[in-house]
């Protein structure tokens, strides 16, 4: 694979993760009248400020429990 390839192979996953769920889930958000936590996001901080560290990681869970939480952290 050559470094063009690999930069735009780079360029189509960023791409991806920027859809977070996939266009129908955001759609269904915005339907609802709520941002997406990437929007969220936006719309709090400064730009630039803020710096996606892992964006391309995924999980492997398969418990979903809704007591279960999940935070994030900025600093």
């Amino acid at each position: 694979m050559t470094m063009r390839e690999k930069l735009e192979l780079l360029q189509q996953k960023r791409a991806e993760s920027e859809l977070g769920g996939g266009a129908e889930r955001i759609k269904v958000q915005h339907e609802k009248g709520k941002m997406t936590a990437r929007e969220r996001l936006d719309a709090l901080l400064d730009p630039g400020t803020f710096v996606e560290l892992d964006r391309f990681v995924t999980h492997r869970s398969a418990d979903f429990s809704p007591t279960r939480s999940i935070s994030a952290t900025a600093w």
